[in-house]
């Protein structure tokens, strides 16, 4: 009996959850948190809510659809780590292919909804956002340079300028400086991550900072973009933001920076690492709030 006949079809149910596995649900939650929030800003008040309901789903179409491509690409790395070995493609329960056209099925319709029901400019950049995670990030850079994650945490940085364009049809410097927080705010969170999954990497062959230069150069690196990160997070005050926002993003940073510099001393680091890297996800989904917040009031 062939392979094929012997294994089960998969039911619907399993079939719909594996679809939405691929594009990464809670990483997106937090790319829509940072993309309505800047439609705040945008707005300096409350955005229309049908506009802010097909930006939200413009943008989980595009990101879902990097995401997938993103496995699509990386299935031969996910298959030797712990973290990943048991995704849709590398466990064969969607065939590569199939996840391919999945994918770029996704990015086509995000850039039909995002044209037609907000602007053309917000599809443009959330095109150009898949390109840079697609192109530069995963298939260029990922493996080659301890950098990727700088120079391709761009990717990650673009949905509050699609929630920005959605609202203005333009970009103004609010909109730069939101990008600017995610763009600095990326290398801390994503090392800390790194520095939990050193192992994963290095089987895998990714030349992550950790993997190349070590755990101690690592949590250096953690500490000092902490802190550039929490210069460029008092910017949009001194752009025009109120007292509001310089509260909030000060309550909100000097926790983040005293774990950095926790992770920096220590002995213990992965622990530490753990802590980073989770608070790091609830920092910036709170500081986009409180430029809502800031903006709405």
């Amino acid at each position: 009996m062939s392979t094929a006949a012997a294994e089960p079809v998969a039911a619907p149910p399993g079939l719909l959850r594996d679809l939405v596995t691929l594009t990464k649900p809670r990483i997106i939650s937090l790319l829509l948190v940072t993309t309505v929030c800047a439609m705040f800003a945008a707005e300096q008040g409350v955005p229309g809510g049908w506009l802010i309901l097909w930006t939200v789903v413009g943008g989980y179409l595009s990101a879902g659809g990097a995401n997938t491509i993103n496995q699509f690409v990386d299935r031969d790395i996910d298959a030797v780590m712990d973290r990943t070995d048991r995704r849709p493609i590398v466990a064969g329960r969607i065939s590569p292919a199939a996840a391919l056209a999945y994918g770029l099925g996704l990015v086509l319709a995000s850039v039909l909804v995002l044209g037609f029901l907000t602007t053309w400019l917000a599809a443009a950049l959330s095109f150009v956002g898949v390109l840079l995670y697609v192109g530069l990030y995963t298939l260029w850079l990922k493996r080659t340079t301890i950098h990727n994650i700088v120079i391709g945490g761009a990717a990650g940085a673009v949905p509050p300028l699609v929630g920005w364009a959605a609202v203005t049809g333009d970009l103004t410097f609010g909109a730069v400086l939101l990008f600017a927080i995610v763009f600095v705010w990326t290398p801390p969170h994503f090392w800390a991550l790194a520095l939990m999954l050193r192992k994963d990497y290095s089987q895998a062959g990714v030349p992550m900072l950790p993997v190349v230069y070590g755990e101690q150069a690592t949590r250096t690196q953690v500490l000092l973009w902490t802190v550039v990160m929490l210069g460029t997070t008092l910017l949009p005050y001194a752009a025009g933001a109120g007292l509001l926002y310089l509260v909030g993003a000060i309550v909100l940073g000097v926790p983040f920076l005293w774990m950095a510099w926790q992770l920096w001393r220590g002995d213990t680091s992965r622990p530490w690492a753990a802590l980073t890297f989770h608070y790091s996800l609830l920092y910036l989904a709170l500081l986009f709030v409180v430029v809502a917040v800031d903006a709405a009031l």
